[in-house]
């Protein structure tokens, strides 16, 4: 796992374009405001292009990838077209993968698991249906958490509906898989149940 996962403070911002297919974004240090990591959408083919600017842009595939400021593969989440309830699958730098996400049926607000390479439950994203904010949860635990609220240093630089902060427990021990798994879901919110 690269070093980089074991912060516990995410800042991420959507790159806003016009007429753009893909979603990219970028990643800060939220105390520094330090570019950290990249995410872009790759190897988007001619139909999903299109596909992304009509009703069906949920049910696209995706092949996103994070990497470090100098190029460094940090983590990849792919997923093949959707047609009812999204599978994803999350690989760590060296392609291995890791684990998956799989979303509930009706779920209000968003709900998946986070499963391992073996499909063991490692946690469960849950979102509210009013706002931008989810919740990683072990039982009653928290393990990490999404939104678009932050008052640390960068409130003033960024403060667009397009920002949110990734808010990873303490508790949850550095090199830990979830840790992948958690910001690998993050990149995926969007285009699995908020689009």
């Amino acid at each position: 796992m690269h070093p980089i996962l074991n912060r516990n403070l995410f800042f991420i911002k959507e790159k806003v374009g016009m007429f753009k297919a893909s979603n990219n974004y970028d990643i800060f240090n939220p105390e520094t405001q330090e570019l950290i990591l990249t995410c872009t959408e790759e190897k988007l083919g001619f139909f999903t292009k299109i596909f992304r600017f009509t009703k069906y842009k949920r049910n696209t595939p995706f092949n996103v990838v994070v990497k470090t400021t100098s190029g460094e593969t940090v983590l990849t989440v792919k997923r093949g077209i959707s047609i009812f309830l999204s599978k994803v699958e999350v690989f760590d730098e060296k392609d291995n993968l890791i684990g998956k996400f799989k979303q509930k049926f009706f779920s209000i607000g968003g709900k998946f698991d986070v499963l391992d390479a073996n499909d063991n439950l490692v946690c469960t994203l849950k979102g509210k249906w009013t706002s931008w904010d989810f919740k990683f949860m072990k039982e009653n635990q928290e393990l990490a958490e999404v939104n678009k609220k932050w008052s640390g240093l960068g409130k003033e630089l960024f403060t667009t509906a397009d920002n949110y902060m990734l808010c990873i427990s303490e508790m949850l021990p550095e090199n830990a898989p979830a840790r992948i798994l958690i910001l690998g879901a993050v990149m995926c919110i969007d285009m699995v149940l908020k689009e």
